[in-house]
C-alpha cells in the first residue's frame, strides 16, 4: 500500500537539528526514509543526532549560519534536495524599553536573515529540485499571539511568516512549495531556559492555559513537518499553520 507521508528517496535538510524541534524532525524524517542533512554549530551535538536517525546514508555539517562564508560553504556542499526544514532560531525577553538595535539585530539575525539567506542561495544555485518543501519553523508568537517582552523574537518570527507566503508565490512555477509551522510552548531548551525565569506556580497556571493542557513535545512538531514534506501535502503551499494545543482558538 502507498503510503503518502513516506519520505522514501528523499534528502532532507535541517537546521538547528542539534536538540529540540530540529532534532526530533531529523529523527522523524529518517523514521519515514529520508537521507538526512543535520546541521548546527557544534558537531558533538550532530552526531548525538545522528545516532538517533535510522537508516542509512545521513550527514552532518557543522557551522555558524549567521556567517555568509559557511553558508556558501554549505550551498557549495550539499547535494540536490527535497526539502529543507528551517529549525534553528533564538529567543530574548525584554521590555521593549531595553530592547536595543543590537538586541533586534541578533534575533532577527539567527531566526530570518539567516534562513532567508540560505533559501535564496539553495534556489538561486539550484539545489532545490522541481516539487521540493520548504518548511519554515516559525512560532504563534509572530502573527497569532503576542506577549508582553517578547517583542524582537515575535517581530523576528512575524517577518518569517509574511516572506515564507511571499516565496510560496515566487517558487509556486517551479513547483516548490514553502509553508511555516507556528508552534506554542514546546518543551526544548529553549523553553526551559525560558522557564528558569518563572516560578513552577507560575508555568504551571500558563499550561494550564492550553486548551490540552500541557506544552508541545519536538515529535508533536516534527508530525506537521513530515506533512508538509511529504507528498500527501502537494497541494499545500504559503500557509502558516498552527500546532500549539489549541492556544490561539481562544
Amino acid at each position: 500500500m502507498n503510503n503518502p507521508f513516506s519520505l522514501e528517496g528523499k534528502t532532507i535538510l535541517v537546521t538547528g537539528a542539534s536538540s529540540g524541534i530540529g532534532q526530533g524532525c531529523a529523527v522523524m524524517a529518517a523514521q519515514m526514509g529520508a537521507k538526512v542533512i543535520v546541521s548546527g554549530r557544534n558537531e558533538e551535538r550532530l552526531q548525538e543526532t545522528l545516532k538517533q536517525l535510522q537508516g542509512e546514508g545521513h550527514t552532518t555539517f557543522a557551522g555558524d549560519l549567521t556567517d555568509a562564508a559557511v553558508i556558501e560553504k554549505m550551498v557549495g556542499e550539499v547535494p540536490a534536495l527535497d526539502g529543507v526544514v528551517f529549525s534553528a532560531g533564538i529567543s530574548m525577553t525584554a521590555p521593549f524599553a531595553f530592547t536595543t538595535r543590537e538586541k533586534f539585530d541578533k534575533v532577527f539575525n539567527v531566526n530570518f536573515f539567516s534562513p532567508i539567506e540560505l533559501l535564496r542561495l539553495l534556489v538561486k544555485k539550484k539545489k532545490l529540485v522541481n516539487g521540493s518543501s520548504v518548511v519554515f519553523i516559525s512560532s504563534v508568537g509572530g502573527n497569532f499571539g503576542f506577549s508582553v517582552g517578547n517583542g524582537a523574537y515575535g517581530a523576528s518570527k512575524a517577518a518569517l511568516n509574511s516572506m515564507s507566503r511571499l516565496c510560496s508565490l515566487e517558487l509556486a512555477p517551479k513547483k516548490i512549495r514553502v509553508n511555516a509551522i507556528c508552534p506554542g510552548m514546546v518543551e526544548t531548551p529553549l523553553v526551559q531556559g525560558f522557564s528558569q525565569n518563572i516560578t513552577e506556580e507560575e508555568k504551571q497556571r500558563d499550561i494550564d492555559f492550553y486548551p490540552l493542557k500541557r506544552y508541545g513535545k519536538p515529535e508533536d512538531i516534527a508530525g506537521g513537518v513530515v506533512y508538509l514534506l511529504s507528498e500527501a501535502a502537494s497541494w499545500v503551499t504559503g500557509q502558516a499553520i498552527c500546532i500549539d494545543g489549541g492556544i490561539t482558538a481562544y
